[in-house]
């Protein structure tokens, strides 16, 4: 009797698919710790990472999450005091809503 089944028999199931691509990506070292922090803080100042817990590319660290498809949003503040002085255009990370993926990250991969 010939097989009648219908569709893709040697593929799997859509959900199968759906589960896998819907997980946030594994993070480790230095971007794990940059997310730890967003999560835990909500904003974080770029002065912050770089000097009081040693993440020395912190700007890479960000890039790094976001090539990953996290929806980190990146403020720039005009005037911020970090121990006891002005500093100028400050970077101020957070993690949008949702923090994965990001908005549209996805449409390039179509």
């Amino acid at each position: 009797m010939p097989n009648k089944k219908k569709g893709h028999p040697n593929e799997g199931s859509p959900k199968d698919t759906f589960a896998n691509d819907h997980r946030p990506p594994a993070v480790s070292g230095q971007c794990a710790e940059v997310m730890e922090l967003m999560q835990a803080e909500r904003s974080v100042l770029s002065f912050r990472m770089t000097a009081e817990l040693a993440i020395p590319e912190a700007a890479a660290r960000v890039h790094d999450l976001r090539a990953m498809g996290f929806n980190i949003i990146t403020t720039i503040l005009p005037d911020v005091e970090f121990r006891g002085r002005i500093r100028r255009n400050v970077a101020l990370y957070s993690l949008g809503v949702p923090s994965w993926p990001a908005p549209g990250w996805s449409a390039g991969d179509a």
